[in-house]
């Protein structure tokens, strides 16, 4: 278990910007953000990560960890791949900055960091069976069992963006996909729509709560979670597709398992930061071993 008084350092690494924040007593400070240079070369690519952590020196942090898209093999601590980073592929990431910083490094899905940090520091703390779902550009989902964070073997746990569901896959629709594919138009200005009572809007909310339950309902067949968090930016127009996704999830098959689900709106800042900073705890235990 982590010292309160340890101070970690996290990482959130994407396709267009690096975050990180120094977690303190269980408070995340000094949270800064940089450009990612996604088309620069792998090695380009590593030395501005090493370079902004070393912004963080002064505060001589304990340990570091990293939540990344794509799949990782947490055991040697090699990221496989990073779709929006061409040049990311079988990088040993966590070699190049325990050598570079002679600090232990934990690498982690963004998802499931996602999950973990909600679980730790925020709405699903309470409950053992978690499963926590981002929903923006893409769908992201991370699992916590029996207390744990359940990663499977590369990090390929959870991966319902790829099931095939009507003629795409559910990211398609549970997604900006939908409604750039559908409407034309973003969920950001959907929503702005949809708080003036827009008929469109009211409708495409509707529809993506529709297949967001139809997801909710897979989840619900293979992991029965007590409560399901949701992240990302579209969950910020919880109140328009509510209705149509609770509604779907109603239809479950088992209703002593769906009538009893938490459904979670996350409120916390920056969770994949919160989330890579407790993979050094987490990692104190084999995820997987459970």
């Amino acid at each position: 278990m982590l010292k309160p008084s340890q101070v970690i350092l996290g990482l959130d690494i994407g396709g267009t910007t690096i975050k990180a924040g120094v977690m303190i007593n269980g408070k995340l400070h000094n949270v800064r953000s940089i450009d990612t240079p996604f088309l620069e070369s792998q090695e380009v690519i590593l030395d501005t990560i090493a370079d902004f952590i070393g912004t963080y020196l002064d505060f001589d942090f304990s340990a570091i960890g990293i939540g990344i898209p794509g799949l990782i093999d947490t055991e040697n601590g090699i990221v496989l791949n990073l779709g929006n980073i061409p040049s990311f592929t079988k990088v040993f990431l966590r070699d190049f900055l325990q050598s570079r910083f002679g600090k232990p490094v934990y690498l982690n899905n963004d998802a499931n960091c996602f999950a973990l940090g909600e679980y730790k520091f925020g709405a699903a703390k309470v409950f053992k069976h978690v499963v926590g779902i981002t929903i923006g550009t893409g769908v992201g989902t991370g699992i916590i069992v029996n207390g744990h964070l359940y990663c499977g073997f590369n990090c390929a746990a959870g991966e319902w963006c790829s099931v095939p569901y009507l003629d795409k896959d559910f990211e398609f629709y549970c997604s900006s996909k939908f409604f750039l594919s559908n409407y034309g138009r973003k969920p950001k200005s959907l929503y702005k729509k949809a708080l003036e009572d827009d008929p469109e809007a009211l409708r495409a909310f509707s529809e993506f709560g529709h297949h967001l339950g139809e997801l909710i309902k897979n989840i619900l067949y293979a992991l029965a979670p007590e409560a399901i968090v949701l992240g990302g930016s579209i969950r910020k127009a919880y109140p328009f597709f509510k209705d149509s996704m609770l509604a779907n999830i109603a239809t479950f098959k088992y209703p002593s398992v769906s009538s009893n689900l938490k459904i979670l709106i996350s409120a916390l800042d920056e969770t994949a930061i919160h989330g890579a900073a407790a993979l050094v705890d987490e990692f104190a235990v084999s995820v997987d071993s459970i």
